[in-house]
């Protein structure tokens, strides 16, 4: 029993010491803070739905040490953003602006929306001229028989 605790106890060991190293503290509070805020507008490129801020992704990764780069050697964030979007396109922007190539983007939940909309009031206009019959008298009339015929006796 001794051995079976001294081999988890190991294999627990070995499991922390692959851990990550923690990341130093950053050397300029003031540039990290820019680089986050601008990692939070970008888009991870590979991942689904992710900004680059919340992002493990080795690209994320290796976007962000670009965007610090940029920063340090005195670009604003303005130009960070530009250089990215004509490298990327504006896929990169995690929220892309309104224009003529992204009016789809944009614009499509809305018009999806609005037919739903449309598609019910049709329906339950359709259903209102037609009295709320849900069944014709034939098919009452077969139902009401059916109802009729069971007596609670077990089959």
């Amino acid at each position: 029993m001794l051995k079976y605790f001294a081999v988890i106890a190991l294999a627990f060991c070995v499991g922390l010491a692959q851990a990550g190293e923690a990341q130093p503290v950053a050397e300029d509070p003031v540039l990290e803070a820019r680089v986050q805020a601008l990692a939070e507008v970008l888009r991870c490129l590979v991942c689904q739905n992710q900004n680059l801020a919340d992002s493990h992704a080795e690209l994320a990764i290796d976007l962000k040490n670009q965007v610090r780069e940029m920063l340090r050697r005195g670009q604003t964030e303005k130009e960070v953003i530009d250089y990215l979007v004509q490298r990327y396109g504006d896929f990169v922007l995690y929220r892309p602006p309104v224009k003529s190539s992204t009016w789809l983007l944009w614009g499509g939940p809305f018009a999806l929306f609005s037919a739903g909309l449309g598609m019910l009031y049709l329906n339950l206009r359709r259903r209102r001229q037609q009295g709320g019959e849900v069944l014709s008298a034939e098919e009452r009339s077969a139902a009401s028989s059916l109802l009729e015929g069971r007596t609670g006796e077990p089959k």
